[in-house]
């Protein structure tokens, strides 16, 4: 047994395909189901059923993909503080990011970084905030800079660094702009929404805080990012909640007194994951970002 067969293993079974494991690898298929063989030979045992064109994990494969990312882990964190002693900045920095983030919050840090530290091979990956904490939390991903979740849950850990104020919205022809009384939260409910997907970290946000007044949202059109469902708001499709960075003149922001919305953004990195350098330098230029809303005069 060794990392390169441990890697092949975790890699089908977080694809559920030898073909895409092989393609995130960078290596052929053959040599993929020829290391997943020669694991199951080693173990005595079927890693995978294969039924058709599926590919799922046996019991015994359910019992070491855990182990087997505790071990690659392990490995990599070990390979790490070794080449921190070395003190230069260079090797991979696997990065996360909400589109949001990456659009408005980052340009001038991965501006500056590259040209700082041009032997650093940036992994920039643009996945909902969602996503980059499960990459973070299964080592996929050595940071994040995304939407907090509400709560911090174990192996994760967060830095809170930005609050994001959330305004209620609609389109400049809505007839809730063109009312001059303010409109109360059952009157907006009256009125479809564009939210964000289900079981979003800012969908929940909007979601608890308008059942906590007893009023239920209707949401036919879900997505994401929030800059599509920015423009599904403009052209009429229905109201919704965005953040500040977005306003412009094509929409009209509803006071609503009896609600006031925001998120935290921020840094999530893995607890027990030792960072490399060029995350520590990362990091540093990222904590020093003015908001975009602190930026207009």
């Amino acid at each position: 047994m060794d990392t390169a067969t441990l890697s092949a293993f975790v890699a089908v079974a977080e694809y559920g395909s030898f073909s895409h494991a092989a393609e995130a690898l960078f290596v052929t298929q053959p040599a993929i189901s020829k290391r997943v063989a020669t694991l199951e030979e080693s173990l005595h045992a079927p890693l995978f059923d294969r039924i058709g064109r599926q590919v799922r994990l046996t019991e015994a494969g359910q019992t070491l993909l855990p182990r087997a990312r505790h071990i690659l882990a392990e490995l990599r964190d070990s390979q790490q503080a070794i080449a921190n002693l070395a003190g230069r900045v260079g090797g991979t920095l696997s990065l996360g990011t909400s589109h949001h983030i990456g659009l408005h919050y980052l340009p001038p840090v991965l501006r500056r970084f590259v040209q700082s530290f041009p032997e650093v091979a940036l992994d920039l990956r643009f996945m909902d905030s969602e996503e980059v904490c499960r990459a973070v939390a299964h080592g996929d991903l050595e940071m994040g800079v995304v939407t907090l979740p509400p709560a911090t849950t174990p192996p994760l850990h967060h830095t809170p660094l930005w609050r994001d104020e959330l305004c209620v919205v609609v389109s400049i022809d809505h007839p809730l702009a063109k009312a001059r009384s303010r409109p109360t939260l059952r009157q907006l409910a009256h009125y479809p929404a564009i939210l964000p997907a289900h079981r979003t970290y800012t969908r929940d946000l909007i979601e608890q805080a308008f059942a906590a007044r007893g009023v239920t949202l209707s949401a036919p059109l879900a997505t994401n990012p929030l800059e599509t469902i920015k423009m599904l708001v403009t052209v009429g499709l229905g109201w919704s909640v965005l953040p500040v960075t977005l306003l412009d003149r094509e929409l009209h922001v509803l006071k609503i007194p009896e609600i006031r919305l925001a998120r935290q953004l921020g840094i999530v990195t893995h607890g027990r994951r030792t960072a490399t350098r060029a995350a520590h330098e990362f990091r540093a230029l990222v904590e020093h970002i003015v908001p975009p809303t602190l930026q207009r005069p």
